[in-house]
């Protein structure tokens, strides 16, 4: 069946509950990258250097990759919906005081906040898609990523057309348009039942001792290191202003999208998973390696051009971390996300650091590396990372607790 036929069960055709939740996602995946555009404007009106401003993305990541284990065992135990509402109004309250700080430091504490209510949410916005969508969960997890995918994509154009007034606007935006998706997931949402078994913060850890999960989240660590140095330590590279900056980002994003939703499917299904993630990491890292050493306008051009293979990373990441394994979907995810979000932590914190080590090109050298360690350990681990567990199928199906944070 095509996901996107209008008819019964279609993608297009869900409850309000679904939509309610994927919009609430969209902004949430918007916060990622709503600072990009801005950051030169940041390090400028707060007197602050580049590797302090980076450390929003440190700050906010880190408290991401210890949220991951604490998201389940909140939500199996105070429902999807309470969850849900409990990450929005962290993401309010603390995009809100963003808006409203003095120094960088303020403004790092206050992103660290914003990334718990951030986690909250959007590692339980999946399984409440899927909880409450029509048409089985290859619908809700399309629709999940295309959420993803317009969220990362508009992000930075929202940060450009509000930070080019000011860089507390985009804060006080996101804030706004967290407390419409409150509103909406409290009149649109019912509680979902809870799962039968409650998630313990030790379960994650222990399903990291699967041969095939382990694999994935070291491989995706590697590859999130890659990520964020693009995503955290370019637009100091580029120094454009908000406005170039935020379309630069915006095509970035939008490549991410397409390729994620809709490319990578298509050559999973004619090359295989394995062989597809392998070599979009490998040109990641040629594509790395090229913007840290080109001129300006190739840096922009790889900086488009790199939302493809990611987006293509992406969607592979994320169906092996929910298939490889016999530990439940929530659990698994949970314990591959830890991992590798240490690595979207590093990364904008030790590339400004290392270019005052040495040069600018030295970054985008190490991030090219670690994006073909990625592939290595894809390449040495194929025979654990290939168990698809059929028998699995039907458990995980009947599932309907599924978490993952995406991307």
């Amino acid at each position: 069946m095509d996901p996107f036929d209008a008819g019964a069960g279609g993608l297009l055709r869900q409850p309000k509950a679904v939509w309610a939740t994927a919009g609430a996602s969209v902004v949430a995946f918007m916060g990622i990258g709503l600072v990009d555009p801005i950051l030169p404007s940041i390090a400028q009106g707060l007197n602050a250097t580049a590797s302090q401003v980076s450390l929003l993305f440190t700050s906010y990541f880190l408290i991401t990759a210890f949220a991951m284990l604490v998201t389940g065992f909140v939500s199996s135990r105070i429902g999807g919906r309470r969850t849900l509402l409990l990450g929005l109004a962290f993401v309010v309250v603390f995009a809100g005081l963003a808006g409203t700080s003095g120094s960088v430091a303020e403004l790092v504490g206050f992103r660290a906040g914003w990334g718990l209510g951030n986690a909250l949410f959007v590692s339980t916005a999946l399984a409440v898609i899927v909880g409450a969508a029509a048409g089985g969960s290859a619908a809700a997890i399309l629709l999940y990523e295309s959420a993803l995918g317009l969220g990362m994509a508009c992000g930075p154009l929202l940060g450009a057309v509000l930070g080019n007034a000011s860089w507390r606007y985009p804060f006080f935006g996101t804030a706004f348009l967290m407390a419409v998706g409150f509103l909406c997931i409290t009149a649109f949402l019912k509680e979902q039942p809870k799962p039968a078994r409650r998630t313990s913060l030790l379960d994650p850890i222990k399903a990291l001792g699967h041969g095939g999960l382990a694999s994935a989240a070291v491989s995706a660590f590697f590859y999130n290191y890659t990520f964020f140095t693009v995503l955290a330590f370019t637009p100091f590279v580029l120094n454009m202003t908000p406005y170039r900056s935020g379309a630069v980002f915006f095509a970035w994003g939008v490549l991410l999208a397409v390729f994620s939703v809709l490319v990578a499917p298509r050559m999973q299904a004619r090359f295989g998973s394995l062989k597809v993630l392998g070599g979009s990491l490998v040109l990641l890292g040629a594509d790395v390696l090229v913007l840290g050493y080109g001129d300006h306008t190739t840096a922009v051009v790889c900086t488009v051009l790199s939302g493809a293979f990611i987006g293509v990373n992406n969607t592979v990441y994320t169906e092996l971390a929910l298939g490889v394994s016999d530990a439940p979907r929530p659990v698994a995810s949970a314990g591959y996300n830890f991992v590798r979000w240490f690595a979207a932590a590093a990364a904008p914190f030790f590339a400004p650091k290392i270019e005052e080590w040495s040069n600018v090109h030295i970054p985008f050298v190490i991030a090219a590396v670690t994006a073909v360690v990625g592939a290595v350990v894809v390449f040495v681990r194929r025979d654990a990372l290939n168990h698809k567990a059929e028998e699995l199928e039907t458990r995980h199906a009947a599932e309907d607790g599924v978490t993952v944070l995406a991307g």
